[in-house]
């Protein structure tokens, strides 16, 4: 079968830094780099009155709906927005630690009270899309259209523009070409293929990418294998951290990407696992919180002079 030259502009790379990574020193002597991100999407999925079908993704992951609109699934995406974003945020508040708001920007118009709260912090924002819909079969014209609605609500609401971007699970095959086009974004984080940041050229054009995991992200209490209970997800977080400074001396920095949602996470039991990987990394000597916004400008800004040891 002939491969859609749209398919195969973006070639996979199997290699990246190889056995010879940059030895990397974050800001303060950091050796590794948590980047804990919120995905805020409520009221912008999938919804039966805007778009006749439903989300899978609420507190249960259906894997498949009814054809009639579907209350409870709706309601799971609400607590989010009423009360697990805030029970997130007073955590946020209370240990004085930056995070990086992923939010779709319908989602953050539907709840004017976050964004003054957003306003009146240092958390920086990443681009998740006009709504938290599929991507992947959208035509390019639609999808251009939907970036361009995206970053102009962005400015309304918030003042500014997002940095960086990241789509619902998987972009399209023209996310890149259009995030290049559009300009103005100092990386991209769809990619989930490394534990540090990297450039690539997309026909030409320079693109630093922050990669992104799933890994570590509280999807897991939704999915098998996965967390059953808040202590699964605060050990998984802690292993990671501590394996990774262990091996710090030999490698140099790394980053890690923490991934939660408010309507899963801002549960209070679940709450209560984060609370205890935050207080994890504020007491392990190396590492620390920063924003990816920061992340990508110390890259841009340092990656030269990082040596490479074999």
């Amino acid at each position: 079968m002939p491969t859609d030259p749209q398919q195969a502009q973006q070639p996979r790379d199997f290699v990246g830094y190889g056995p010879h990574p940059p030895f990397v020193t974050w800001p303060g002597g950091v050796k590794l780099a948590v980047n804990l991100v919120l995905n805020y999407e409520e009221g912008s999925e999938y919804n039966w009155l805007e778009d006749g079908r439903n989300d899978n993704w609420g507190e249960y992951n259906l894997t498949s709906s009814p054809p009639v609109r579907d209350l409870g699934t709706e309601t799971h995406f609400e607590y989010g927005s009423r009360a697990g974003v805030w029970r997130l945020a007073r955590l946020f508040d209370r240990y004085d630690i930056p995070v990086t708001f992923s939010a779709c920007a319908v989602a953050l118009e539907r709840n004017p009270p976050l964004v003054e709260w957003m306003k009146s912090r240092r958390h920086d924002l990443m681009g998740h899309g006009l709504r938290w819909i599929d991507y992947t079969v959208m035509e390019r014209g639609e999808e251009e259209r939907h970036l361009h609605e995206a970053i102009a609500l962005y400015e309304k609401l918030l003042g500014k523009r997002p940095l960086g971007w990241n789509c619902r699970s998987l972009p399209s095959v023209n996310t890149r070409d259009l995030l290049v086009e559009e300009g103005g974004f100092l990386y991209h984080s769809d990619p989930c293929s490394d534990d540090l940041p990297y450039f690539l050229d997309h026909r030409g054009t320079e693109i630093l990418v922050v990669p992104y995991s799933k890994t570590l992200n509280d999807s897991r209490y939704l999915v098998a294998p996965g967390y059953g209970n808040p202590r699964d997800f605060a050990e998984d977080c802690r292993t990671a951290v501590d394996y990774m400074l262990s091996e710090a001396d030999e490698t140099g920095g790394r980053m890690l990407t923490i991934g939660i949602h408010a309507r899963w996470t801002g549960q209070p039991n679940r709450a209560s696992g984060l609370r205890e990987v935050i207080e994890h990394v504020q007491q392990s000597d190396g590492a620390a919180f920063m924003r990816r916004e920061d992340i990508a400008r110390f890259w841009h800004a340092n990656h030269a002079r990082f040596e490479q040891r074999g």
